[in-house]
């Protein structure tokens, strides 16, 4: 229900706005939003879809393969601008000084967080009154907005920014909203030019990993749903009640269930394990023209892409390569993204921090979207490869209802891709080990030569010298843990088509069994006539 609220606190204040304030709120590209219809939350699907998220590929896990939420789906479901500046700048420990000067507003020394009837009432906002039942909640609105352009018209569009950003968008858990997004609008005449829909993504993700007890994502929850429906129609769980309109999200509406959320999310898992899904290629925009949304044109260049995705202080990857059939690509064989082959440079957050220019932090990540990331591209003719290492990273894992617990065969499976990652990880340490060996033996040579990095005037070794040992050290020490955990579960992985075999073996022996006594009783049967 509280996401709902915010809905409604939001569309309040922004139709309590004189005529000019709207204006530039929809000049800025935020009026597809503001025109929608607001939809039921369907609790259910999103838990459902959490549940198959792989926070390590950033893209569900589901029996068929990879399926990921992209750029493409956020401008036609939402109508939010994907191109242009990513958000991007500093975050600070304590905006205190940031929200006096441009809000107004007092704020603890120490905080990050306004609580938001403060918020809200400072909008004008004074009361809220929920009714029960399907009725609307009701906010009334008193008149102290400004009535023409100034100072304090900027003083409220601010204020009203920071509440839709902070409690619809962007929302995180908790009742308070945060001030991370101040530092953007100083400059309201640049708001528009962010690109607020990448930022959105990049929230969508962030808000997948946590834990799967959520039933609800945070932020503008439509997106999701109605992603569901555009890709696993089979689902059943949208109502299409006005076709034709964009964006996409204004086309649809959640049903009402009034199954326990339950009974609901068993239902849903059992529909995604059995879900139709071989050789069908999933293109949900293929009739889709671009008639009244000329958004598209800007964003077409940043669609089909892989991409690093920017929210301040976090930035995470769009593995759009996981996911290349929804672009009517054959999917080939590729290296899933393992935690730690790749660093990310910020997380979402997490209580108090030093002050960072994500800009210079991520630099690399601010390069690559400012190139448009890599476009996506495929060879193959077929799925098999791709499925088949699918299969062997992942095993039985995609499979969460009760009907479909894991076999042994997923047991082998999931005990093969746990082997391969462990080779892999084995193969690194082996060749970190190797390269600080040969540093360490070159830095030794050095110093025999008399160089003075490398040995002191005493004779004995430098610090540099010492570091390296101890690197080595470290690193052969790592390496034999890496290899005895092969050497394990190669062991398992061994007992394990042992038993499969022996298993099989007693499986031909009682069909050979049941076989004979068939037989038998067909020859009694005979005797008997």
């Amino acid at each position: 229900m509280r996401i709902r609220v915010s809905w409604t606190l939001v569309l309040a204040v922004f139709l309590a706005f004189p005529r000019f304030q709207r204006e530039r709120i929809e000049e800025m590209g935020f009026r597809k939003i503001l025109r929608m219809d607001r939809m039921r939350p369907d609790p259910a699907l999103t838990q459902a879809l959490r549940s198959r998220w792989d926070t390590e590929a950033t893209a569900f896990v589901f029996p068929w393969g990879h399926m990921i939420p992209s750029l493409e789906d956020v401008s036609r479901i939402t109508g939010f601008r994907v191109y242009g500046r990513l958000v991007s700048g500093f975050t600070y420990p304590c905006y205190h000084v940031l929200v006096e000067w441009l809000l107004e507003l007092p704020v603890e020394q120490r905080s990050s967080l306004v609580p938001r009837r403060t918020l809200q009432e400072s909008l004008g906002l004074y009361d809220v009154a929920r009714k029960t039942g399907d009725d609307e909640d009701e906010h009334r609105h008193r008149s102290e907005l400004a009535s023409e352009p100034g100072a304090q018209a900027d003083l409220d569009l601010r204020r009203f920014f920071v509440l839709f950003l902070g409690r619809l968008l962007f929302a995180t858990r908790g009742d308070a909203v945060h001030y991370r997004f101040l530092p953007l609008l100083e400059d309201l005449s640049a708001v528009g030019s962010y690109a607020w829909g990448a930022m959105f993504l990049a929230h969508q993700y962030d808000s997948l990993g946590t834990s799967e007890r959520q039933t609800s994502t945070s932020g503008f929850y439509p997106f999701l749903q109605v992603w569901a429906y555009l890709h696993l129609p089979a689902l059943g769980r949208g109502v299409l009640e006005r076709p034709g309109l964009v964006p996409i999200a204004r086309r649809w509406d959640s049903p009402w269930d009034s199954r326990n959320l339950g009974d609901q999310l068993a239902r849903l898992q059992e529909m995604i394990d059995s879900y139709p899904h071989l050789d069908v290629v999933w293109q949900p925009y293929l009739g889709e023209g671009d008639e009244g949304q000329p958004w598209l044109v800007q964003a077409r260049p940043y669609f089909g892409r892989s991409v690093w995705l920017h929210a301040l202080n976090f930035v995470l990857p769009l593995h759009l390569h996981l996911s290349q059939r929804s672009l009517g690509l054959r999917k080939s064989v590729m290296e899933f993204p393992v935690r730690d082959r790749f660093r990310r440079p910020g997380r979402s957050f997490r209580g108090l921090h030093d002050t960072t220019d994500w800009r210079e932090r991520a630099k690399e990540q601010i390069d690559n979207w400012e190139r448009r990331g890599k476009a996506v591209k495929s060879d193959a003719s077929t799925d098999d490869a791709y499925l088949q290492a699918y299969a062997l990273k992942y095993g039985g894992k995609v499979y969460k209802s009760a009907r479909h617990q894991v076999d042994a065969a997923g047991e082998i499976a999931s005990l093969r891709a746990l082997l391969h990652l462990a080779m892999q990880d084995r193969e690194a340490a082996q060749r970190q080990a190797e390269e600080l060996r040969m540093e360490l033996a070159r830095v030794r040579s050095t110093g025999v030569d008399g160089a003075s990095s490398s040995r002191t005037t005493g004779g004995t070794p430098s610090l540099l010298e010492a570091r390296l040992a101890g690197a080595v050290l470290r690193a052969e020490e790592a390496q034999r843990h890496l290899e005895e955990r092969e050497r394990d579960l190669r062991l398992t992985t061994e007992h394990a088509m042992d038993l499969q075999g022996q298993r099989d073996q007693l499986q031909g022996e009682v069909q050979m069994i049941r076989g004979e006594r068939d037989q038998l009783r067909i020859r009694a049967e005979a005797a008997e006539a």
